[in-house]
């Protein structure tokens, strides 16, 4: 394989200076710059423990300190080579400048892969969700099973399995349904207008004081939502735990017709009353 020329990589003015710098190394210029290598080595090393002892004192994630702390010695290391570089007399201006202009070419094609990198710094700064919370984030509802640097993953409640990029979530709204000790469950039953009112709203007082998940703090609140065409619509809300948001729901659900029944509530549906005149 014939060797690649830098002349080929670099503009020529650059592969130039570049080859005139190193054509007048001396000894002396060698020397010094061992010696600043040597300087930077243990400041760099002095300064990555510092910061690593900063990290491990913040409330950041671990991912986020490990990538924290590789910019930083990364940033230390690029300074460090500018330095030994410039004790040996090569000019840095020109090779910064070209790798200003790489570095600007792989960020523009590397785009989508630094947003979703943001994306995952900006969540595991800001803590909106953790593993195990129910959210809605980025389009999708399901469990929070891991939050990368580029990808959230999420379990929906048919367990699928959906990863969503980063970039997508901290532009949208995030509702975080675990983050709160409680939860209100909130119910819509409709009844007759034969019910007395009163009658129908003891009955769901009723049920809700029996149910054994249902907090008396905050306590239940029933009353008349809505005078519909049909029926009289009834709003239901009480409180649970965030884990028996489901059980209680669907227990009331299941609930409302048998205590309607027994109780004689007619629960009605769209329907037309057609009354006929007597006739003459």
């Amino acid at each position: 394989m014939p060797p690649v020329s830098l002349t080929a990589i670099l503009p020529d003015e650059a592969a130039e200076s570049l080859w005139d710098n190193l054509s007048k190394l001396t000894a002396s210029k060698i020397f010094g710059a061992v010696i600043a290598a040597v300087i930077s080595m243990v400041v760099v090393k002095i300064l990555t423990k510092v910061m690593a002892r900063a990290l491990s004192r913040s409330k950041l994630d671990t991912p986020l300190q490990t990538l924290l702390r590789n910019l930083f010695k990364g940033v230390l290391w690029s300074v460090a080579a500018i330095i030994v570089l410039g004790c040996l007399g090569i000019e840095v201006t020109s090779l910064v400048a070209v790798l200003s202009v790489i570095g600007l070419a792989f960020s523009l094609a590397l785009q989508n892969f630094l947003s979703n990198l943001a994306g995952g710094m900006q969540l595991l700064a800001s803590h909106p969700f953790k593993p195990g919370d129910y959210v809605d984030a980025g389009g999708c509802s399901g469990t929070v099973t891991e939050i990368g640097m580029f990808y959230t993953k999420l379990t929906t409640p048919d367990n699928r399995l959906v990863q969503l990029p980063n970039s997508g979530i901290v532009a949208a709204n995030v509702t975080n349904y675990s983050a709160q000790p409680t939860r209100r469950v909130e119910l819509k039953v409709s009844a007759s207008y034969d019910a007395p009112t009163d009658k129908v709203l003891s009955l769901l007082n009723q049920m809700a004081a029996d149910h054994p998940l249902v907090l008396d703090d905050p306590e239940p609140m029933i009353h008349v939502d809505k005078y519909g065409d049909n029926a009289i619509r009834y709003l239901v809300r009480v409180w649970c735990s965030n884990d028996d948001y489901w059980t209680v729901y669907f227990d009331l659900m299941d609930g409302f017709k048998p205590a309607f029944d027994r109780a004689g509530v007619e629960m009605t549906y769209p329907h037309i009353n057609v009354h006929m005149p007597p006739e003459p």
